[in-house]
């Protein structure tokens, strides 16, 4: 459970209260919060598929520029689709673990952003990258980031 000083970063960082229980995963250096992993579903049982959200700044904005500039066709040129279907696969397996046995409603669907064929948000990647999620499309934002926008990062 996070704690109300990240409930309060966390909204701050994302302009508004956050639409599933969450926990910090990944922090920077001086404890702000980076990526978080929302819960599988939201309170109401609506299937939640971001299960890794980067909501840390300036790496948000800084994925977003290369989301801009031809990010998310170039990862996944260079990636390729048998290691994109792969980690979708992956991502999904990870998230469907997480769901409540009893749970009987509408399951989230799809990998990585809620994807169920290709790259299509290099936040999400990125995000579960970061926390030690296995993901090539992960690896390739992050060997393309600006220095301000990488650092040294801790793991929950």
């Amino acid at each position: 459970m996070p704690t109300d000083a990240d409930t309060e970063a966390v909204e701050a960082l994302l302009g508004r209260p956050p639409a599933a229980g969450f926990e910090v995963v990944v922090r920077a250096a001086g404890g702000r919060p980076v990526v978080i992993r929302n819960a599988p579903l939201l309170e109401d049982g609506t299937p939640m598929p971001t299960r890794y959200w980067l909501v840390g700044e300036p790496e948000r904005t800084a994925v977003s520029r290369m989301e801009s500039a031809g990010g998310v066709a170039a990862a996944e040129a260079a990636v390729g689709p048998d290691a994109v279907a792969d980690a979708l696969a992956r991502y999904a397996a990870e998230r469907d673990a997480a769901l409540p046995a009893a749970h009987h409603g509408h399951r989230p669907s799809g990998g990585v952003a809620g994807t169920r064929r290709g790259v299509k948000c290099l936040h999400a990647h990125y995000a579960w990258h970061l926390a030690g999620g296995d993901d090539p499309v992960g690896r390739w934002v992050a060997e393309r980031l600006p220095a301000p926008a990488t650092g040294e990062y801790e793991r929950a």
